[in-house]
């Protein structure tokens, strides 16, 4: 018995000898490999150091204190970290470990003068834990040209070489500094930062519940802080590998698509300005964004940049970026923005705005309410249809010619950025007066452009203006006791290629109780060229070939007349009656003069005179050309001899009620 006690005591012995020389093996392995990165750094030119290396065989706890790297041919870049802690360390693979959590505390990344700007940026994450950890056991060489997209693409690399369950840090810091100017200085400060299912470059969700800002700025030499914050910030389906993608020189070539953000959206977003100017914005949510390798190109861009901070742009590098710039959104989708509700106080009131919304193209203002001098503007819908911001980077850049004006083509290209405006439910001060502007729609749209003209186009008009007592031309609107006066509008104009038609169907304008006319025009043999010159002597060539189609007008009285009839009664200081019958002769005396060269104008006089004379009516008159009348020949005789245009046209004419 006392041989078995004394073999189990002795086989004891040699098993914790046999466990501690391990466990000192354990810690002597995880020294030397540590010391091996290190080692690695150093040997390619770089400064690393650390302090204090332990593990713990146990619980396969691995500690690193005092952290310090500066890589080689990085000299901006300076990393501090004050101690890293895994637990449950482990080597996946030949290449690989993992860990079941990494606490990390203390760690510092400075940047000094990054880029041509020479932006100088410090993260601060004071702690920060991350689950279910695996990574490479080996990092990759930083790139050694100091180019702000290689250490971009080099971070990103890294970033989807691991994948993790969760990552949290309490609070992270942004400082920044772009020296004096509109860029400014301060820091952003996030708290309550989360990270769920990070895996291959992609990351599930991301959270921050707080991001509080400071920003010093100065505007028009006058120094200018801005603080605020943004709350409950939530980005979902992250994918860095799309941005990798738009960085490598090997993609230039795909022209596919590739997502970066399935969805971002904030809470409430606050700003205030020493300057007494505070801005909230209850919310924003963004959709759907993606990058097309092929054509979003930032590394072009910063190639562009002058690589003084305070160095300025001379007008062909200015034009040449803002052809970048148009590139790059030609790269860019996004699918859709909703901004809620904005307000900001400023000292002379607090304009807001209900919502910006961004869809399909479609960029539209909703729900304005603004103060002016002369009172409060509403609005309820400004939109701009089919707006290409590309084109409109390109149509500016076309524009940025010093001392020169824009060309006629330069200025149609206009038409290039977005199909058409709306603007719905206006209401806003007339002038000094208590009256008001109301209009219901304003919209305006066109397409089918031939070189820089639409082909086709639409204008709807409805709104109702006071009239105005210092307009002549309104004074007898006013002595009629007209104060206001409704304009309904709507024009139509398309022009077909094959045909070479041009049709005016149908222009229709209302004004409020007075009267209602339409027009019906159409041109023959309207070429091609007329749309894509730019050059005047060419146009009068090309507008030489067209050829007047018919006309018809029609004029629906709901008042025009008795008006015209009572402003010629106190004209002429007699009754309305003899105002009337004086009118009507005068009009039947001037179609017997007419009608001694053209007799199917006195069907038309006729028509007239039984128009004035009787209220209420409606007047058609249809001109349908007797043979081929070129458009500039009938505009010259019309300004000369308009008898003898209208004897180029069968004339008919008629009235009823």
């Amino acid at each position: 018995m006392k041989r078995i006690l004394i073999g189990l005591i002795a086989l004891a012995v040699l098993a914790a000898g046999g466990w501690f020389g391990f466990d000192l093996y354990a810690r002597h392995r995880a020294t030397a490999e540590i010391e091996a990165v290190f080692d690695r750094i150093r040997s390619q030119g770089g400064k690393a150091s650390h302090g204090k290396v332990a593990f713990d065989l146990t619980s396969r706890t691995l500690t690193i204190e005092d952290i310090a790297v500066d890589p080689a041919g990085q000299p901006q870049a300076h990393v501090k970290i004050a101690g890293i802690k895994g637990v449950g360390v482990r080597q996946a693979d030949e290449t690989r470990f993992a860990a079941d959590s990494i606490e990390i505390s203390g760690f510092e990344v400075a940047l000094d003068e990054v880029g041509p700007g020479k932006l100088k940026t410090s993260y601060n994450v004071p702690q920060m834990i991350v689950r279910d950890y695996a990574g490479p056991v080996h990092a990759q060489n930083a790139p050694a040209s100091g180019s702000l997209i290689d250490l971009y693409r080099f971070v990103l690399d890294q970033y989807a070489s691991v994948t993790a369950s969760s990552i949290a840090a309490p609070t992270l810091t942004v400082a920044f500094d772009a020296g004096k100017g509109a860029a400014g200085s301060g820091e952003v400060v996030y708290s309550g930062l989360a990270i769920q299912k990070l895996g291959k470059g992609k990351v599930d969700a991301m959270k921050a519940d707080r991001a509080t800002f400071t920003i010093n700025v100065e505007q028009a030499g006058k120094a200018d802080k801005l603080t605020g914050e943004m709350s409950d910030i939530i980005i979902n389906e992250f994918d860095s590998t799309a941005i990798a993608a738009a960085l490598d020189p090997q993609k230039a070539n795909d022209d596919s698509y590739h997502r970066v953000y399935g969805q971002m959206s904030s809470g409430t977003y606050v700003a205030t300005s020493t300057q007494g100017i505070r801005m909230q914005v209850d919310g924003i949510a963004i959709a759907d964004i993606a990058v097309r390798p092929s054509k979003f190109r930032p590394a072009e861009i910063l190639a562009l940049l002058p690589t003084d901070r305070y160095g300025q742009l001379t007008p062909a590098q200015s034009r040449e970026m803002m052809e970048k710039l148009a590139g790059l959104y030609d790269g860019l989708r996004v699918g859709k923005i909703d901004i809620g509700t904005m307000s900001m106080t400023t000292p002379q009131g607090t304009p807001r705005l209900r919502a910006i919304r961004y869809q399909e193209g479609e960029f539209a203002l909703e729900g304005l309410d603004a103060p002016t001098p002369q009172g409060q503007v509403k609005m309820e819908r400004f939109a701009l249809k089919s707006l290409s911001l590309a084109n409109l980077m390109r149509w500016a850049a076309s524009l940025s010619n010093p001392g020169q004006a824009p060309s006629p083509d330069q200025m149609l290209g206009l038409f290039r950025v977005l199909e058409g405006a709306e603007i719905k439910g206006v209401v806003s001060p007339y002038k000094s007066t208590r009256q008001l502007v109301t209009i219901d729609t304003i919209s305006l749209n066109w397409g089918q452009l031939v070189g820089s003209i639409p082909s086709k186009a639409n204008l709807v008009v409805k709104m109702v203006a006071p009239t105005d007592p210092a307009n002549p031309a309104q004074r007898p609107l006013i002595m009629a006791g007209i104060d206001k006066l409704a304009i309904d509008l709507n024009l139509g104009a398309a022009w077909t290629e094959s045909s070479g038609a041009f049709a005016l169907t149908p222009a229709t304008i209302e004004l409020g109780n007075l009267a209602k006319a339409q027009a019906r025009l159409a041109l023959a043999n309207v070429p091609r060229g007329l749309f894509t010159t730019t050059d005047p002597m060419e146009a009068m060539s090309e507008m030489a070939q067209i050829e007047t189609g018919a006309v018809e007008l029609s004029l629906r009285d709901s008042g025009v007349v008795d008006l015209v009839v009572a402003q010629f009664a106190r004209m002429q200081s007699v009754s309305r009656d003899a105002a009337r019958s004086a009118i009507v002769e005068m009009i039947r005396a001037q179609g017997e003069k007419i009608a001694a060269s053209n007799l199917d104008a006195k069907a038309a006089v006729d028509a007239l005179a039984g128009f004035v004379e009787t209220s209420g009516q409606t007047l058609t008159i249809k001109l349908t050309p007797l043979g081929k009348v070129p458009v500039l020949q009938l505009m010259d005789a019309l300004n000369s001899e308009p008898i003898v245009a209208l004897a180029q046209f069968r004339i008919e004419a008629s009235t009823g009620l």
